[in-house]
């Protein structure tokens, strides 16, 4: 499964290629998070991270890393996004790693399609469980967003299962029309099912910076 939608992908990304507008950049970005929590699932409290990005006419790249604790989670992701109309598109691969003994490897393709205030992402990956036999899983969230307040519904198919809601604000703090830093708070309900024991729920402020170079 992996391998055939990483295949349509490549054909699909080099196919849209010549369709891209010119444009290009790096960039950079820090922040903390009082819980860090990807897709319902808390990781750790108080955890910093910190990215790098590049991208040119439609294609990017770039690494991500937050402290999980027992070491570090290190993303690798690539991809392509264009846009049709009010319409846009995002395929891609993500690659999560771990330093330490806190989790295993997940690999994935992702796509996502969002028009204005609506958008939804798919994912459909795999986890190497510790060299046991690797557990495929599929997931989805749906999202609306208006002047800076969010809602999301996410929830797992196949191997994994389970459902998070998460609703919340982000923004960026200006002074004189320059940005000091974005922030963000989050209120996450994630059910029993997609914690393997009693559902939980968490308010979360985030705090970032991003540089252009």
């Amino acid at each position: 499964m992996i391998r055939q939608l990483s295949a349509g992908l490549i054909l699909v990304t080099m196919g849209l290629y010549l369709q891209t507008a010119t444009a290009q950049g790096s960039s950079s970005n820090l922040g903390y998070n009082s819980e860090y929590i990807f897709r319902g699932v808390p990781q750790k409290s108080n955890s910093v991270f910190g990215g790098l990005d590049y991208e040119k006419n439609g294609f990017y790249l770039g690494t991500w890393a937050a402290d999980v604790g027992d070491g570090l989670e290190i993303d690798y992701y690539a991809g392509y996004g264009f846009e049709v109309g009010d319409l846009n598109f995002g395929l891609g691969g993500t690659w999560y790693s771990y330093t330490g003994g806190f989790d295993d490897d997940y690999k994935e393709i992702n796509l996502n399609v969002s028009w204005r205030w609506f958008s939804v992402d798919m994912a459909s990956g795999q986890w190497n469980n510790f060299n046991a036999p690797a557990l495929d899983y599929q997931f989805y969230s749906l999202s609306v967003k208006h002047n800076g307040f969010y809602g999301t519904v996410g929830f797992f198919k196949d191997d994994f299962s389970g459902t998070y809601y998460e609703g919340g604000y982000g923004n960026s703090l200006t002074i004189e029309d320059s940005a000091l830093f974005d922030y963000g708070v989050s209120l996450i309900y994630s059910d029993a099912t997609l914690l393997g024991g009693k559902s939980d729920t968490n308010l979360v402020l985030r705090l970032s910076k991003s540089f252009s170079f």
